[in-house]
Order: structure tokens, then sequence, then C-alpha cells
């Protein structure tokens, strides 16, 4: 694949996603991916305090989550990250890139795009030592300076580069939808995922971030097993025609514009069964017990 688009062959093969079940799309689930249940995750990011990693995980163990997400690189010293998580007992489900936005894999600059690889295998490796399953990638940006076409080609060629890597960590790269002007739609979401013919590659679902131009359970029913994980975000219209954009993050949980009933329908008839992580404003111990009551409600539903 060249990663060009053409309008012929973007509906030639958009027409073969609607099925999941489809050969490429059998590849996108790996086998021993599924854990036991829905479980219940937030960002580190949002324990906030002055409290060592310990004492942070053992607040979100005892509020009722079932795991927690890293950042990576990040500042922590490997050792004292492994033995917080046995000694609360949380598990350290995923980690996330946390270079992809200043060191795009889609950048014009090939020594950038490097970095960006670099970054990514630091991910992965920071994954495996901490037993986490994926790492969460936004594999491009496009901008005035970088066409979609380019974001397109360039980034498949880096993650390809790096996928060797991800087999032999036995650890899956997960590409999130996000404001990025990039995989606008879930047929080419789905295209981009289908054509690295890996079990390695998948999607970390955002349901919030579809929002502003979908709906997520349209996503969902498209993207099917190959939905790695979900990040848990709400989204009001209202805010946002009224205050901006990024003002329609501003809403609890339930109270905004993602049919929560309408996403978990659509979870289980593609048989999605694993880790809903929340992506929101945290706090301290009173607000992270409200945003685990809030998933609670939303994973019963």
């Amino acid at each position: 694949m060249t990663g060009q688009l053409s309008r012929r062959n973007f509906l030639l093969t958009s027409g073969a996603l609607l099925a999941s079940t489809g050969p490429l799309g059998a590849l996108s689930r790996p086998s021993g991916w599924a854990v036991a249940g829905n479980k219940k995750a937030v960002k580190l990011g949002m324990v906030q305090g002055d409290m060592s990693i310990l004492k942070k995980f053992q607040l979100l163990k005892e509020l009722g989550f079932d795991g927690v997400e890293m950042d990576s690189p990040n500042g922590y010293d490997s050792a004292e990250v492994i033995a917080a998580r046995d000694a609360s007992g949380l598990t350290i489900h995923g980690v996330v890139d946390s270079v992809h936005w200043q060191k795009t894999l889609s950048h014009q600059d090939l020594e950038v795009r490097k970095a960006g690889i670099a970054g990514l295998e630091t991910a992965l490796r920071d994954a495996k030592a901490y037993g986490a399953s994926s790492v969460l990638l936004v594999p491009a940006v496009v901008n005035k300076q970088v066409s979609y076409d380019e974001a397109y080609s360039r980034s498949q060629d880096c993650v390809r580069q790096v996928l060797p890597l991800a087999a032999d960590l036995e650890i899956r790269i997960a590409f999130e939808n996000v404001w990025n002007k990039f995989l606008l739609s879930p047929l080419e979401t789905a295209r981009y995922i289908d054509e690295f013919e890996s079990e390695w590659v998948g999607a970390y679902f955002d349901v919030g971030n579809v929002v502003t131009y979908g709906w997520p359970e349209h996503w969902v029913r498209i993207l099917g097993k190959r939905i790695f994980k979900i990040d848990v975000k709400e989204f009001s219209r209202k805010l946002q025609n009224e205050k901006g954009p990024y003002a329609g993050f501003r809403v609890e949980l339930l109270e905004g514009d993602c049919d929560w009933p309408a996403v978990m329908k659509a979870l289980r008839e593609v048989g999605y069964e694993g880790w809903f992580t929340a992506e929101i404003a945290g706090g301290g111990r009173e607000r992270l017990e409200d945003i685990s009551a809030r998933m609670g409600r939303i994973l019963e539903l």
C-alpha cells in the first residue's frame, strides 16, 4: 500500500469495511486480548495532590478503580512504578505516548519523525515493563504544512517501522480518534487500521471526541473488533455552540450528549469487553469518587 488516497479506491475499500467480520477485520482483535468483564480506570494525571505514586495507586484502588494509564516517557523511576503497582494491586493497563503531539509521525521533517518513532519505542518498552497491554498513539496531525495524504502515508510508514518491536514485546498500538483533522470517519479509520494487516494495531476509541461531528455508536459498530480500548469522556453540543468548541467538554459524565445507553448497546453487539478509561478533569478524593460512581453507572447500562 502506498497510503495515497483516491476517491475510487476509498469507495471500493470502504464498502467492504461495513462488515467487521471480514478477513482483515478478523486480525484486529488479537487472541487473548479480552479481559474478564469491563473494567474502569483513569489517566494518572487526573489524580491530583501532593502524593507519592504509591499513595495515588492506593487511592484509586480504594475508590473502586481497576486500573490506571500512564504517560511515557514520564518522570517516574520504573522500579518505583512497578513497586507501587505490586503493593497496591492496581493494574497499569496501558501507556500513553507522551511525545506524539510534539514529535508527530506525520511531520515534514524526517528528524522529527525519527524522534517520534523513538518516543513510541520507549512507550512500548515502558508498557512491557509495567505489565500493560497497549500504547495509545495519536498517529498523525494534519495542518497547513502537512497535507492529509502526506499525514496518511508518513504515519503508516513510521508505525510499520515499529511493528516488529510491538510484536516482539506483545504490546498493541491503539490509535486514538482526536481533534487532529485526521481519520475523520469510522470507515476511513477502519481502512487505515486494516492496511497494516497486523494484529498489533487497532483503535483506542474516544467516545466524547466523536460527538461534535458524529454519533459514537455508529463508530462502534463500524470499527467492531478493531476497538482495543475505550476512553470515557462527555461532550455537550449546547456548550460548544454557546462558548466554543472545547467548552463542549466542560460537562459531567452522563450530563452531555453522549448517548451512553446506545454506546454500551453497540459495544455489546460487537463483543467488546475490556478497559474504560476516563480522560476528563481530575482532582482529589471527592472528585475521583464521583468519577468512579458515574463510570459505574455507565458500565451498568
